[in-house]
Protein backbone atom coordinates (compact mmCIF):
# COMPACT_ATOMS: atom_id res chain seq x y z
CA UNK A 1 0.00 0.00 0.00
CA UNK A 2 2.72 2.37 0.85
CA UNK A 3 4.42 1.73 -2.62
CA UNK A 4 1.32 2.37 -4.49
CA UNK A 5 1.21 5.16 -2.70
CA UNK A 6 4.81 6.69 -3.24
CA UNK A 7 4.29 5.55 -6.72
CA UNK A 8 1.19 7.93 -6.85
CA UNK A 9 2.44 10.88 -5.65
CA UNK A 10 5.59 10.79 -7.70
CA UNK A 11 3.38 10.70 -10.64
CA UNK A 12 1.37 13.47 -9.95
CA UNK A 13 4.32 15.65 -8.75
CA UNK A 14 5.93 14.87 -12.78
CA UNK A 15 2.33 15.57 -13.73
CA UNK A 16 2.76 18.81 -12.53
CA UNK A 17 6.09 19.41 -13.55
CA UNK A 18 4.68 18.64 -16.72
CA UNK A 19 2.02 21.40 -16.68
CA UNK A 20 4.35 23.94 -15.50
CA UNK A 21 6.99 22.97 -18.97
CA UNK A 22 3.07 23.32 -20.88
CA UNK A 23 2.04 26.27 -19.23
CA UNK A 24 5.49 28.19 -19.83
CA UNK A 25 5.77 26.91 -23.67
CA UNK A 26 2.18 28.03 -24.37
CA UNK A 27 3.16 31.71 -22.74
CA UNK A 28 6.10 31.77 -24.42
CA UNK A 29 4.38 31.00 -28.23
CA UNK A 30 1.37 33.14 -27.38
CA UNK A 31 3.56 36.38 -26.29
CA UNK A 32 6.60 35.81 -29.21
CA UNK A 33 3.71 35.00 -31.66
CA UNK A 34 1.41 37.81 -30.39
CA UNK A 35 4.63 40.53 -30.42
CA UNK A 36 5.83 38.65 -34.39
CA UNK A 37 2.11 39.60 -35.49
CA UNK A 38 1.85 42.93 -34.32
CA UNK A 39 5.45 43.99 -36.05
CA UNK A 40 5.27 41.84 -38.83
CA UNK A 41 1.28 42.13 -39.77
CA UNK A 42 0.10 45.00 -37.29
CA UNK A 43 -2.52 42.81 -36.37
CA UNK A 44 -2.62 39.93 -33.27
CA UNK A 45 -4.10 37.50 -31.62
CA UNK A 46 -6.69 39.24 -29.09
CA UNK A 47 -6.80 35.98 -26.84
CA UNK A 48 -3.34 35.82 -26.06
CA UNK A 49 -2.46 38.14 -23.61
CA UNK A 50 -5.28 37.07 -21.43
CA UNK A 51 -4.39 33.50 -22.08
CA UNK A 52 -0.49 33.60 -21.07
CA UNK A 53 -1.40 35.92 -18.15
CA UNK A 54 -3.69 32.60 -17.07
CA UNK A 55 -0.88 30.49 -18.21
CA UNK A 56 1.41 32.19 -15.54
CA UNK A 57 -1.00 32.45 -12.77
CA UNK A 58 -1.33 28.44 -12.68
CA UNK A 59 2.85 28.16 -13.92
CA UNK A 60 3.36 30.14 -10.38
CA UNK A 61 1.03 28.12 -8.16
CA UNK A 62 1.81 24.73 -10.06
CA UNK A 63 5.63 25.85 -9.61
CA UNK A 64 5.26 26.70 -5.91
CA UNK A 65 3.68 23.10 -5.31
CA UNK A 66 6.60 21.46 -6.99
CA UNK A 67 8.90 23.55 -5.20
CA UNK A 68 7.39 23.00 -1.86
CA UNK A 69 8.04 19.23 -1.95
CA UNK A 70 11.31 19.59 -3.43
CA UNK A 71 12.74 22.15 -0.57
CA UNK A 72 13.17 24.43 -3.13
CA UNK A 73 12.30 27.25 -1.35
CA UNK A 74 14.39 30.36 -0.26
CA UNK A 75 15.13 30.09 3.33
CA UNK A 76 17.00 31.93 5.72
CA UNK A 77 19.25 29.40 8.11
CA UNK A 78 21.77 31.59 9.89
CA UNK A 79 20.04 31.59 13.24
CA UNK A 80 18.99 27.43 13.18
CA UNK A 81 21.89 26.40 12.25
CA UNK A 82 23.37 27.46 15.11
CA UNK A 83 20.94 26.17 17.79
CA UNK A 84 20.66 23.20 19.60
CA UNK A 85 18.35 19.86 18.41
CA UNK A 86 15.59 21.26 20.91
CA UNK A 87 15.48 24.39 19.19
CA UNK A 88 15.46 23.17 15.54
CA UNK A 89 12.65 20.70 16.26
CA UNK A 90 10.66 23.96 17.62
CA UNK A 91 11.64 26.34 15.05
CA UNK A 92 10.70 23.73 12.49
CA UNK A 93 7.39 22.99 14.21
CA UNK A 94 6.55 26.86 14.34
CA UNK A 95 7.47 27.06 10.61
CA UNK A 96 5.19 24.37 9.72
CA UNK A 97 2.30 25.13 11.97
CA UNK A 98 2.84 28.93 10.83
CA UNK A 99 2.64 27.59 6.92
CA UNK A 100 -0.40 25.13 7.84
CA UNK A 101 -2.01 28.34 9.12
CA UNK A 102 -1.42 30.21 6.02
CA UNK A 103 -2.72 27.48 3.82
CA UNK A 104 -5.91 27.63 5.64
CA UNK A 105 -6.39 31.03 5.13
CA UNK A 106 -5.71 30.45 1.61
CA UNK A 107 -8.59 27.70 1.10
CA UNK A 108 -10.81 29.34 3.15
CA UNK A 109 -10.26 32.62 1.25
CA UNK A 110 -10.43 30.88 -2.29
CA UNK A 111 -14.22 29.12 -0.62
CA UNK A 112 -15.48 32.47 -0.14
CA UNK A 113 -14.52 33.94 -3.25
CA UNK A 114 -15.50 30.98 -5.29
CA UNK A 115 -19.00 32.16 -5.86
CA UNK A 116 -17.78 35.96 -7.15
CA UNK A 117 -15.35 33.88 -9.20
CA UNK A 118 -17.74 31.38 -10.63
CA UNK A 119 -20.08 34.24 -11.93
CA UNK A 120 -17.34 36.37 -13.08
CA UNK A 121 -16.01 36.02 -16.88
CA UNK A 122 -13.24 36.35 -18.55
CA UNK A 123 -13.56 39.86 -21.14
CA UNK A 124 -12.24 38.09 -23.67
CA UNK A 125 -12.07 34.53 -23.37
CA UNK A 126 -15.45 33.80 -22.10
CA UNK A 127 -13.63 31.40 -19.33
CA UNK A 128 -15.34 31.59 -15.44
CA UNK A 129 -12.80 33.08 -13.55
CA UNK A 130 -12.83 29.73 -10.99
CA UNK A 131 -11.02 28.29 -13.72
CA UNK A 132 -8.64 30.30 -13.22
CA UNK A 133 -8.54 31.21 -9.74
CA UNK A 134 -10.19 27.78 -8.64
CA UNK A 135 -6.19 26.60 -8.47
CA UNK A 136 -6.34 27.72 -4.91
CA UNK A 137 -8.03 24.76 -3.62
CA UNK A 138 -5.32 22.27 -5.16
CA UNK A 139 -2.48 24.49 -3.78
CA UNK A 140 -3.71 24.79 -0.32
CA UNK A 141 -4.68 21.31 -0.07
CA UNK A 142 -1.35 20.32 -1.49
CA UNK A 143 1.09 22.41 0.22
CA UNK A 144 -1.21 21.72 3.44
CA UNK A 145 -0.57 18.30 3.53
CA UNK A 146 2.98 18.41 2.78
CA UNK A 147 2.64 20.81 6.06
CA UNK A 148 1.18 18.19 7.87
CA UNK A 149 3.28 15.22 6.96
CA UNK A 150 6.25 17.15 8.29
CA UNK A 151 4.57 18.21 11.31
CA UNK A 152 3.49 14.39 12.07
CA UNK A 153 7.59 13.29 11.37
CA UNK A 154 8.60 16.15 13.83
CA UNK A 155 5.77 15.00 16.28
CA UNK A 156 6.30 11.23 16.29
CA UNK A 157 10.25 11.40 16.26
CA UNK A 158 10.46 9.89 12.58
CA UNK A 159 12.92 12.83 10.72
CA UNK A 160 16.70 12.74 10.92
CA UNK A 161 18.36 16.04 12.52
CA UNK A 162 20.10 16.83 9.08
CA UNK A 163 16.12 17.25 8.17
CA UNK A 164 15.47 19.90 10.96
CA UNK A 165 16.92 22.75 8.78
CA UNK A 166 14.69 22.57 5.96
CA UNK A 167 16.72 24.99 3.68
CA UNK A 168 18.53 23.13 0.71
CA UNK A 169 21.85 24.79 0.24
CA UNK A 170 23.05 24.34 -3.83
CA UNK A 171 26.74 24.72 -2.88
CA UNK A 172 26.80 21.47 -0.84
CA UNK A 173 24.73 19.28 -3.48
CA UNK A 174 27.33 17.08 -5.68
CA UNK A 175 25.48 18.01 -9.11
CA UNK A 176 25.70 22.07 -8.47
CA UNK A 177 27.12 23.77 -10.72
CA UNK A 178 30.17 26.01 -9.64
CA UNK A 179 29.44 29.59 -8.82
CA UNK A 180 30.57 32.49 -11.40
CA UNK A 181 34.14 33.40 -11.33
CA UNK A 182 36.03 36.39 -12.01
CA UNK A 183 37.65 36.00 -15.39
CA UNK A 184 40.83 37.91 -15.49
CA UNK A 185 42.11 39.60 -19.25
Amino acid sequence: MDKTLDVSIHWFFKGLELLVVVCMVAMVFMVFGNVVLRYAFNSGITVSVEMSRYSFIWLTYIGAMVAMREGGHLGVDTLVKQLPVLGKKLCLFLSESLMLFCNMLFLMGTYQMHELNASNVSPVVGFSMIWIYGIGYVVSVVMGIINLKVLYRLLSGRIRDDELVQVVETEGMPDAKEPFKEVKP
